[in-house]
């Protein structure tokens, strides 16, 4: 199985709606991905999984991302980067094995015109650090709160056109 991470505890928030779009357009491709929303890690984290210290609740969490060989992150921008909850989820995960040469796909999404271009170019950072191979194809998704209809399917043609070539990328990593 291999994940695709909805990178906010957000509750309700757009990556996870577009991590949902992500999820059915792969299964589409007979790909199964399934979705690990931030949502669902422990409230006390900082306290129970990062030095070395594991709890029983991201222990699950630990094993998917441990059997995963390919992961999609849905980041969206916080303050001009990504969302400090995913790197404490990615600092409480075991070093190196939970991401050592596994793949990843990188998709950005913001409320303002630039589709969080620096905060995946800051994740690309940590995701180098960690020696997994990055997609070369990033999706930038700007004004995320008008790109999706009422049924949480993208409906320009344009963004769609380039969504959906990131995914068969994806689905043939």
């Amino acid at each position: 199985m291999n994940l695709i991470i909805s990178g906010t505890n957000r509750k309700h928030s757009n990556s996870l709606k577009v991590a949902k779009f992500y999820q059915k357009e792969l299964m589409k491709r007979g790909e199964e991905f399934e979705i690990l929303s931030l949502e669902d890690l422990p409230s006390d984290i900082i306290v129970t999984d990062l030095y070395g210290k594991r709890s029983e609740a991201f222990a699950e969490i630990q094993e998917k991302v441990s059997a995963a060989k390919v992961f999609v992150f849905i980041i969206p921008e916080y303050n001009g980067s990504y969302p400090g909850v995913l790197k404490v989820f990615i600092d409480a995960c075991a070093f190196p094995s939970s991401f050592f040469h596994k793949k990843a796909a990188l998709v950005g999404v913001a409320t303002g015109k630039y589709g969080n271009v620096r905060g995946v170019d800051h994740f690309t950072g940590v995701c180098n650090y960690l020696r997994m191979h990055v997609l070369p194809l990033k999706i930038h998704i700007p004004l995320i709160q008008t790109e999706l209809n009422t049924e949480e399917e993208f409906h320009d043609p344009l963004s769609l056109k380039f969504i959906l070539e990131q995914i068969d990328e994806i689905a043939r990593y």
